[in-house]
């Protein structure tokens, strides 16, 4: 099929708040090797109805979706995709229309049945000769949702091709559509944990990070580091593993030019990985400041971000842009210390000890330690752009390259929600057991294959 990009229209805001849940049966991905190469996933979204439920305004949600998906704005998820990526994925219509529908399927709305819209919408396209894998990767299942009774906006395979968009009005925002594909990718949803006594050996769990779409920030925010490792979008020594103690220079993790953007540091079975955030372009114009995550064993799609003050700020409850940034992190069981030397104007100067000594804010820098770019870059111009700050809240997307476990219409894969507009949305599902990941916010359920 021929493929064709059109403009886009305006997107809504739903908030990522009480009603946001993953169903999980396994495993993320392995961290994806970086390359230059890029990456242009073939996406069907596709507008289905009920045999009891339409569209309030089919026409204007079939003039306004291909904009959503593939516009040419800066808030359409092919525009952030691009962006956040900085070129190495995006996605792409698979058909010239940019979208297809709507299709009546032979099933009532009501009960919500995820697998079952997926699989009679997959029948119902092959029948028009549209097959996955063949002239589409990734399907994008966009429904009325008034009398589907779903308790998500936005459900998404982690990782996988599928995503469902459970549509009040006539178009959904990159919010939802933006976060569920991130869930395609791979990419969990993104807590935060408190680390109150100054050490990473007694943490607990509490909120969203607000410092990725994956944990609550809105598209303004990007992906953190460990998720731009995770997706292969942090290529050669912008990445840099740390073995051995020593001092360096980070470059803005959203930013154009060259440089080291992530730390990336054994700690014990976990890893350590350290960032600089400062505005970029259209993201991060709330954020500033170096910011750590744990990464559990090498799933760097499961981070948390490491939050070490009494009071859980974030720019999102109008705390200043820093209010969670580190100065120094510290983790006895494993004798990795993290002090921050310099941070500010689009650099950040980091020194790191693994043998035991604990390091304080402001550490004087003994020597640089940084690898040499990959990218050329200047060592005063960090390249960055201007970001507006504007912070959109909820959302998910599509599996890396070759990721791709999930078969035509089978309901053992892997799922992550975004919740609606109630205030509690759990996802009642038979031998689910649901954990709360903090304050309500986010929750994590892990859900049996069925036969």
């Amino acid at each position: 099929m021929k493929t064709s990009a059109p403009g886009r229209i305006a997107l809504g805001r739903i908030a990522l708040a009480a009603g946001v849940a993953a169903l999980t049966a396994g495993a993320l991905p392995a961290t994806a090797h970086a390359d230059d190469s890029k990456v242009e996933r073939k996406t069907l979204p596709v507008m289905v109805e009920f045999s009891d439920a339409s569209f309030e305004d089919a026409d204007a949600v079939k003039a306004g979706t291909p904009d959503t998906y593939f516009g040419t704005r800066k808030d359409s998820l092919a525009s952030f995709y691009t962006e956040v990526s900085r070129g190495r994925y995006t996605t792409v219509p698979a058909v010239d229309e940019g979208v297809v529908g709507p299709i009546t399927l032979p099933m009532t709305a009501a009960g919500c049945d995820h697998n079952k819209i997926n699989t009679l919408t997959q029948e119902a396209l092959a029948a028009k000769g549209l097959v996955r894998d063949e002239d589409y990767e990734s399907l994008s299942i966009v429904f009325p949702a008034q009398k589907a009774g779903c308790d998500w906006a936005g459900l998404g395979s982690v990782p996988g091709p599928y995503t469902w968009i459970n549509l009040y009005g006539t178009a959904s925002g990159l919010g939802v559509v933006g976060h569920e594909f991130g869930h395609n990718l791979g990419f969990a949803h993104q807590g935060r944990s408190m680390c109150t006594d100054g050490d990473l050996a007694d943490c607990k769990l509490d909120g969203t990070s607000a410092k990725s779409l994956m944990g609550g920030g809105g598209p303004a925010t990007g992906f953190s580091a460990p998720e731009m490792i995770h997706a292969g979008w942090l290529s050669g020594s912008e990445a840099a593993e740390v073995d051995k103690s020593g001092t360096y220079t980070l470059r803005s993790l959203h930013g154009e030019g060259g440089g080291t953007r992530a730390l990336d540091i054994p700690m014990g079975k976990d890893r350590l990985v350290i960032e600089y955030r400062h505005t970029a372009g259209t993201l991060d114009g709330d954020i500033e400041g170096v910011h750590a995550y744990r990464v559990p064993g090498d799933a760097y799609g499961s981070s948390s971000l490491i939050d070490m003050t009494e009071a859980n700020k974030t720019a999102g409850n109008d705390a200043p842009a820093d209010a969670d940034a580190i100065t120094a992190v510290n983790d006895s069981a494993s004798k990795v210390s993290v002090a921050v030397v310099s941070s500010g104007g689009g650099k950040a100067t980091v020194k790191v000890s693994l043998d035991g000594e604990k390091l304080s804010a402001g550490t004087t820098a003994e020597k640089a330690a940084t690898p040499a770019p990959e990218h050329t870059g200047s060592d005063t111009d960090a390249g960055d752009g201007t970001g507006d700050g504007t912070e959109v809240r909820s959302g998910g997307s599509e599996p890396a390259e070759g990721k791709d476990a999930t078969p035509s219409g089978d309901s053992s894969a892997d799922l992550a929600a975004t919740g609606s507009s109630s205030a509690t949305a759990p996802l009642a599902a038979a031998g689910a057991a649901l954990v709360a990941a903090g304050a309500g916010a986010l929750a994590m359920m892990r859900r049996r294959k069925r036969t």
